[in-house]
């Protein structure tokens, strides 16, 4: 516990936090950039650079479930997840309550996108899509997974992404080490 507030780990992310990656000489931290830089390196599809209309939103996808998405699931799933489980400590609803509504105006812009295409930049799965998915796999472990049943495109999204078969093995992983 606490390695990465190290000096080495500092090093590499010199805010102390996760995650850091090395590639030779090359230091990153952010998991956006870092999966950018992997994806380009192995020449990945997801990122879709062969086309600059389907690049650009993939890029837009992106800033949106950094923005908008990922900041109320992160309260969400600090609220109902680790303060309860992990720091022994009591949810706070209101918190909780306000973040859901947050969500919920996301759900509502993904739902309509949803419903004229198979994923959130087009009919192609890209890094915009996984990205979602640690937060999303984690919403279906708090009290707010039947959320997605107001939302049939945003929970059928969601369940594709889960089932994928690079997903599932990471979600073995995130279970082996809780």
């Amino acid at each position: 516990m606490g390695e990465h507030k190290s000096i080495e780990h500092i090093a590499c992310n010199p805010f102390g936090q996760v995650p850091a990656f090395q590639d030779g000489d090359l230091v990153l931290f952010e998991s956006r950039t870092i999966s950018k830089h992997v994806l380009r390196k192995n020449n990945s599809e997801l990122l879709k650079e062969d086309n600059l209309s389907d690049l650009a939103k993939v890029d837009m996808w992106l800033e949106v479930e950094s923005h908008k998405f990922d900041r109320p699931m992160s309260v969400i799933i600090y609220r109902c997840l680790i303060i309860p489980n992990y720091l022994d400590g009591e949810t706070d609803v209101t918190v909780v309550e306000e973040n859901v509504e947050i969500l919920k105006k996301t759900f509502k812009v993904y739902e309509a996108r949803l419903s004229k295409f198979k994923y959130l930049a087009g009919d192609f799965i890209c890094l915009a899509d996984l990205s979602h998915f640690t937060t999303a796999y984690y919403l279906m472990e708090t009290p707010h997974a039947s959320l997605l049943d107001e939302y049939p495109h945003v929970k059928a999204w969601i369940t594709d992404i889960l089932a994928r078969p690079s997903t599932k093995k990471v979600a073995e992983m995130m279970k082996a080490t809780a």
